[in-house]
């Protein structure tokens, strides 16, 4: 099962969703700023797309600045973004051991 971890508000969430609907696929949606991830599932997401937490961590977001991450390492933004959701970018697309930030939302198509 496809699963987006998904902010309702943020406009390329709501295209991502739109994508995956007139393709017709299934997906279940987490809302990740209700729900935030875990350090484990921020790390293994990260390992699913080959990325560093540095890769899809939201720079211009205000706590990003509060917090001083600019020269953080690895594990200290992996804990902000799980600490701080709104940290991650969006919309993240899962399916089983593939992951990607579909920006554009045709990036999808990489892990179908």
């Amino acid at each position: 099962m496809i699963t987006v971890w998904h902010n309702p508000r943020c406009s390329k969430s709501r295209d991502g969703i739109k994508y995956l609907d007139e393709k017709g696929i299934e997906y279940e949606i987490r809302k990740y700023l209700d729900n935030p991830p875990s350090i484990d599932e921020i790390k293994s997401v990260l390992q699913k797309m080959n990325l560093k937490a540095r890769d899809i961590v939201r720079t211009k977001e205000s706590v990003y600045k509060e917090l001083n991450l600019k020269e953080a390492d690895e594990e200290s933004l992996i804990e902000a973004m799980s600490r701080y959701p709104k940290l991650i970018e969006r919309p993240i697309v899962i399916n089983g051991d593939k992951a990607v930030v579909a920006r554009p939302q045709t990036k999808i198509d990489e892990i179908l």
